[in-house]
């Protein structure tokens, strides 16, 4: 089955903004493309660029797809290892736009067996439900859309630190107080914690019942993992201290994160994804499903790949509803309240809305 033409599209979604320790986000800077092949079949895929975390732009992720495309033409859909080795050979990085390739192949293959890309995988339908998360704000006003999601119906709040480590304490301080001791609360500090303001932070905030801590310091600490895990009773999740399998079983052997955040903007896509998960399976390393600022079209490819892989514990799955503006999907995943579900359609089950695409800058390689 080879790949006819490749066509790319500047995906921007307009969203209220979104802050982390490391920025903020007004628009999602994402990418779509369809991958046609000569058996008439056409495979999906999207990915969005977070350039504080990855490094990737929309613009450098449309111009590695155009390259990408080039390669591709001509080529077997249905050989995944050797369509994304040819990516790999050609350019080291670039994980975000990768994702977007890797994607539409799975959903070609899965579209070529006639399953559902979670059964093409070998996975099972199970409940999903999704945290949601607080962007960083004043310690008031992160309390009171804590209590408004929990009276929304959320149990699960995400919640986004990483600044001054004593406003951060106040912040959890505050949150806890206003959606008592019901509500799971997971915390995210984006790399912006130093040691010290890790140790800190982490020590103080334990006493509000957190269940862990995502990434709190830059990925060159990563040696210092262990001392701070030592000197904190908060689980440390890591996230950019892991891209690759690689790095997951650096990071589990040299005791430095008891979970593993597994997204396909640092992975690649499915691909590499799966690897992550089963080597922390394999040590007992229960990983998160977690994600970027996409559309339900990349959200049905990651609910997909959560009902295939079971050590997949948590679900980190609110990117549709941290302020997106438009909706370009159709089909593809619903929101149950804070429960997720896909329809059983061939394939990834989701494509893009043709009047979305209609305002979209384009690209055709063929």
């Amino acid at each position: 089955m080879k790949i006819t033409q490749i066509n790319i599209y500047r995906f921007s979604i307009p969203m209220q903004p979104f802050s982390i320790a490391t920025g903020t986000m007004d628009y999602a800077q994402n990418v779509f493309i369809r991958v046609h092949t000569d058996a008439d079949l056409c495979g999906v895929g999207e990915c969005s660029a977070f350039p504080m975390i990855v490094g990737e732009t929309q613009d450098t992720c449309l111009a590695m797809a155009r390259e990408f495309a080039a390669l591709w033409v001509g080529q077997n859909a249905l050989d995944i290892p050797a369509r994304l080795q040819q990516l790999h050979s050609f350019t080291a990085g670039n994980t975000t736009i990768k994702s977007a390739f890797d994607m539409a192949l799975y959903d070609i293959a899965a579209k070529n067996a006639g399953l559902p890309l979670y059964k093409y995988l070998g996975g099972r339908k199970r409940i999903v439900e999704t945290d949601i998360t607080i962007g960083i704000a004043s310690p008031e006003v992160m309390a009171e859309k804590a209590l408004a999601f929990k009276n929304s119906g959320a149990t699960i709040l995400k919640v986004k630190l990483g600044k001054d480590p004593e406003t951060d304490v106040e912040r959890i301080k505050l949150i806890r107080a206003a959606v008592g001791d019901g509500m799971q609360i997971r915390v995210d500090a984006n790399q912006g914690w130093s040691y010290d303001d890790a140790v800190f932070a982490l020590q103080n905030i334990a006493p509000f019942n957190i269940q862990f801590c995502e990434q709190p310091m830059r990925t060159w600490y990563d040696d210092r993992m262990p001392e701070l895990i030592e000197l904190s009773t908060v689980k440390i999740m890591a996230d950019e201290s892991v891209y690759n399998h690689h790095d997951a079983r650096k990071q589990i052997n040299s005791g430095s994160c008891h979970y593993i955040n597994i997204k396909f903007s640092k992975s690649g896509g499915i691909h590499e994804a799966k690897q992550i998960h089963d080597i922390a399976a394999e040590k007992g390393i229960a990983c998160m499903m977690g994600g970027m600022l996409e559309s339900r079209i990349a959200l049905s490819a990651k609910l997909h790949f959560a009902y295939a892989s079971p050590n997949i514990k948590f679900y980190d799955l609110d990117t549709c509803m941290l302020g997106h503006l438009a909706d370009p999907c159709i089909g593809g995943v619903k929101y149950i309240g804070y429960l997720l579900d896909i329809d059983d359609s061939v394939g990834i089950g989701a494509d893009a809305d043709e009047k979305f695409l209609a305002g979209c800058e384009q690209w055709i390689v063929k």
